[in-house]
């Protein structure tokens, strides 16, 4: 080995040992005659002390040289201790140094935090991470994803690996699609999970099931989305939903105290409907307040033809109160309405109350008994303000008030601050009870909310071919701060049921057994009731990394465009390729787009 120890290992029981340490210089200090430099590797910083009239080498370090240094672990003298370093006790006295290799200038500073331009740190990634917080937070996913492991190991489930290559199945997004060069025509998907293989798994007699796994999907980016991902992929056989529940919020319990050194208290169970009604989403932030309130009843015999329209058509008003934010200027109320129609709302009613009464612009609407119950329905008082929505339809009044309660619970400092040792930041929440079908006004047909093997509530399956909106899914969220880290179900394992499943959704049986006919053959032969979930690893790190996007604990990711900086991919590809594959771009050529 070129080194003895790692930099940042060095402590107080070190000093008197010669050791022969390797990394990069951090920072150079020149004390007039004795240069510092701060040594950084994997493990952390250790200052180094060289006389540059003994090594004259000592001159030519510049910040980013990689080096090999031989030396005396000493104690810091009196004053100069750092207890902001672990090894701020010692330093080492350089005996010998060798550059192993030069740097250029970086195109951005590693030694501490800066602003750089999200394409230039990824162009560089292999600099970027090289600073501490990104080499924090990817030890961070290494020791979460170890626990996770060793939990799964020690409840008696397998690692087993699916494939990567597979057949475009359904799971809600578009497919990265991969042709085949000895099936001329014919194209693999690159899998959305591996939902269809770990069912085959189960039917197999595998019934522990678990796989840190990569997955893909072709959809539009945001903060918590890449095309490529990990997930934490489980799954169970002769278990309900109770006990997916229970070893899932176990696991999560356990990595929390092992790594984060947290005690997690026991996670809530919340109905989907109840989601909606108190937070307009299922993916909740429970840290803070700001929950709807139902104002159905309020305006029940109103004249104001607004909120009269509304719920003639069977629609629902309803608002949040945002504490001591009733004197915003008139400027930013306008804004929240913008953001209020951003977010799909044809308007937005606002309402504050201050010790000269109530105002709104819909005021002279009001009558004496409205403003009363408004007020003491929303539960405002004087400094509040109180923003309403009313539709036709229930599910853009959520949408709405739940995007306006997320956006102003940061822009008003409701959002806990970061503090990962406090229990009590961390909110994760169980969302169940789900119903199995969305209504899909574009395409007027029924969408399922998960995915099509999703089982069904038996008490509701006679509404499959009746009434599909009153069908409940044996379907399960679990979310954390206001994320969702993970969907899962108890799956369809009876074949006659699968059938009636995809009828339902206007999948027919030759389509069915076009695409599906693999699982629905092998549910001939016994398989068991089974069920499982798939929290994301990516979010899970981000969130207990303090972080806000996914790309900050992922170490070569893309941008919000699916682009990679650093490699150029995606990129084009040489006639001869296309034609070995069997396949001709008809897409313009990058000059010819310029």
């Amino acid at each position: 080995m070129m080194r003895t120890n790692r930099a940042g290992d060095l402590r107080a029981e070190h000093i008197g040992s010669e050791v022969a340490l390797c990394g990069w210089v951090h920072t150079r200090r020149d004390h007039g005659g004795v240069i510092f430099i701060d040594l950084r590797d994997v493990a952390g910083l250790v200052q180094v002390v060289l006389d540059p009239g003994v090594l004259p080498l000592a001159e030519e370090l510049r910040s980013e040289f990689c080096i090999r240094v031989e030396g005396e672990v000493k104690a810091r003298k009196e004053g100069t201790v750092n207890p902001k370093l672990g090894t701020g006790e010692v330093e080492v006295g350089a005996g010998s140094v060798e550059i192993l290799s030069r740097s250029e200038t970086p195109p951005f500073q590693l030694d501490e935090y800066h602003e750089t331009d999200e394409q230039l740190r990824l162009k560089y990634r292999y600099l970027d991470l090289r600073r501490d917080s990104m080499q924090r937070n990817l030890k961070l996913r290494h020791e979460l994803i170890s626990a996770i492991r060793r939990f799964f190991d020690g409840e008696g489930f397998y690692e087993i690996e699916t494939p990567m290559l597979t057949r475009a199945t359904p799971e809600g997004a578009r497919d990265y699609l991969v042709p085949s060069r000895v099936h001329p025509g014919r194209f693999y998907a690159l899998p959305q999970s591996p939902q269809l293989f770990k069912q085959l798994l189960m039917v197999a007699g595998f019934d522990r099931y678990y796989q840190i796994v990569r997955c893909f999907r072709d959809e539009d980016l945001r903060a918590d989305r890449q095309p490529d991902f990990t997930q934490l992929d489980m799954e169970m056989s002769f278990v309900d939903q109770e006990d997916v529940l229970e070893v899932t919020e176990r696991m999560f319990k356990s990595v929390w105290k092992e790594v984060m050194g947290v005690e997690l208290a026991d996670f809530p169970r919340i109905p989907y409907s109840e989601s909606m009604e108190r937070y307009g989403s299922d993916k909740p932030d429970i840290r803070y307040g700001l929950e709807l309130t139902d104002l159905d009843e309020v305006f029940a015999a109103t004249e104001a033809r607004v909120f009269r329209s509304v719920l003639d058509d069977g629609g629902a008003i309803k608002a949040i109160t945002v504490p001591g934010q009733g004197g915003l200027p008139r400027k930013q109320l306008d804004a929240i309405v913008d953001d209020a129609k951003a977010l799909g709302a044809g308007g937005l009613v606002w309402v504050t109350l201050s010790s000269e009464g109530l105002r709104s612009p819909m005021d002279k609407f009001f009558s004496d008994a409205e403003r009363k119950g408004l007020v003491e329905t929303a539960a405002a008082s004087e400094g509040d303000l109180v923003l309403i929505v009313a539709d036709k339809r229930k599910n853009v009044v959520y949408k709405v008030l739940g995007g306006l309660r997320t956006r102003l619970a940061e822009r008003f400092g409701h959002v806990p601050a970061y503090e990962p040792e406090n229990p009590d930041y961390w909110k994760f929440a169980w969302i169940v009870d789900f119903p199995w079908f969305d209504w899909n006004e574009d395409e007027a047909r029924w969408d399922p909310i998960h995915h099509p093997f999703t089982g069904v509530v038996e008490d509701t399956a006679p509404f499959l071919e009746t009434d599909p909106e009153k069908v409940i899914s044996k379907s399960y969220d679990i979310t954390l701060n206001g994320w969702e880290l993970a969907s899962g179900s108890i799956r369809i394992h009876d074949r006659d049921m699968q059938s009636r499943v995809f009828k339902a959704l206007g999948i027919s049986d030759e389509e069915a057994n076009e695409k599906f006919g693999f699982l629905l053959d092998a549910f001939k032969f016994g398989a068991p009731p089974h069920g499982g979930i798939a929290p994301g690893i990516d979010r899970i790190v981000a969130l207990a990394a303090g972080e806000t996007n996914i790309r900050e604990v992922i170490a070569f990711p893309k941008t919000q465009t699916a682009f990679d900086p650093l490699t150029g991919a995606p990129s084009t590809v040489d006639e001869a390729q296309l034609k070995i594959l069997h396949l001709r771009s008809t897409a313009p050529s990058p000059d010819q787009e310029s």
